[in-house]
């Protein structure tokens, strides 16, 4: 069948969506808000619908922060990290939850064991989910301290093969500064990693942003705030700012 002029070309056959915690929180600014994650559920399911793959990692920030509990709070890293993770696995439930109300067929997979919970993750069943039209929901970052979900998200899209990573925000793309706190800020439509880091953009934590820039992973990052985005995103429509290597 020939694709009208007017319908979206897609780009991606297969999308790793990575969402702050704080996305979840909605105007609350912590927890989880319903409304919030209902709306993000339907972006995605109407990103699934058009037949993109889609596994998603979930950070855990809006009800802890396991490097702030430590540093801020004085408890040890690897326990509040490990906490951490267990806001993630919150996240990720709540998100099922959203996602299978509309008929979404969604798996939850963790990177530390709770078998009552959710999978197990197993890079050959999570692509089989995938390959089957389910969303899956990567929880508990890499299952180790000292690990940010941004190189949960990269690892895991590099794992599932994605073709790229989508980084949700709260700005419309990257900056030469923030635009929050600069008026004369100027928005990258595209960009190269060396030129990120050359800048200090500080797009994902340089872990997780070395993973992409050696494996050749291009990277989206677009505004989880505007309705729709993150279908366009995963249609390869022209949103935010894509990072990309040298030659990509």
């Amino acid at each position: 069948m020939t694709q009208s002029s007017d319908e979206p070309i897609r780009k991606w056959k297969r999308v790793l969506l990575k969402l702050s915690g704080q996305a979840f929180s909605g105007p609350q600014k912590q927890g989880i808000d319903t409304p919030t994650v209902n709306a993000i559920a339907r972006d995605i399911a109407a990103a699934r619908e058009f037949g993109v793959d889609v596994a998603v990692v979930i950070g855990g920030g809006n009800i802890i922060r396991g490097e702030s509990a430590s540093v801020g709070g004085g408890m040890d890293r690897t326990t509040a990290d490990h906490m951490g993770m267990l806001g993630t696995v919150i996240n990720s439930l709540a998100l099922q939850d959203a996602l299978e109300k509309i008929d979404v067929q969604t798996r939850v997979q963790t990177a530390i064991s709770m078998s009552q919970v959710a999978e197990p993750f197993i890079r050959r069943r999570a692509v089989r989910h995938l390959e089957k039209g389910r969303v899956v929901i990567l929880a508990a970052g890499t299952g180790n301290p000292y690990f940010t979900t941004d190189t949960a998200a990269a690892l895991r899209a590099l794992e599932i093969r994605a073709e790229v990573v989508l980084k949700a925000t709260n700005v419309d793309g990257v900056y030469t500064n923030d635009p929050k706190k600069d008026a004369n800020a100027v928005k990258f439509d595209e960009i190269t990693f060396m030129e990120a880091i050359n800048r200090n953009l500080g797009i994902m934590d340089l872990t997780a942003f070395t993973l992409c820039m050696e494996n050749d992973l291009p990277i989206v990052v677009f505004d989880i705030t505007k309705p729709g985005n993150i279908t366009r995103a995963a249609q390869g429509e022209t949103i935010g700012t894509l990072v990309r290597g040298k030659d990509s």
